[in-house]
């Protein structure tokens, strides 16, 4: 979606969902810094390699790298739902900016919401599914 003029550029933004975690993402054109809440990205995602490559999987396939900076607030969740969040956001982000981009992100599976949740307890259970122990005696 197509969100506001700021001075000159233009901003989109997506939104993506994972687990409990919610990420809204803005790309703004710019020299390709990410920053979520506030803070660095490298340092949100603790230095992980593997949390960087996720999140930043859809620019990097587009080759986008260094053209957009990304501006993320995440919230809810751990960090690889907010990776995971982060990434969906993102990739609906650049659909936005160009239409051709989707061609590519549906082939590579990221514009897919992954819908697995916790499930619920239910009564008479531990927890979903475990159950208390069976005495025969």
């Amino acid at each position: 979606m197509l969100t506001s003029y700021n001075k000159d550029k233009v901003i989109y933004s997506g939104t993506g969902r994972r687990k409990t975690s919610v990420a809204r993402v803005r790309l703004v054109p710019g020299e390709g810094k990410l920053v979520i809440n506030g803070l660095p990205g490298e340092s949100y995602l603790q230095f992980s390699p593997n949390y960087l490559r996720i999140s930043c999987a859809p620019i990097n396939i587009l080759g986008l790298n260094k053209e957009y900076d990304i501006y993320v607030k995440a919230e809810g969740g751990g960090l690889t739902g907010q990776a995971d969040a982060i990434r969906l956001g993102l990739a609906r982000a650049l659909c936005n900016v160009n239409p051709e981009n989707r061609i590519m992100l549906k082939s590579e599976g990221l514009l897919k919401r992954d819908a697995r949740i916790k499930e619920r307890k239910k009564y008479g259970l531990r927890k979903a599914r475990k159950a208390p122990q069976y005495s025969k005696r």
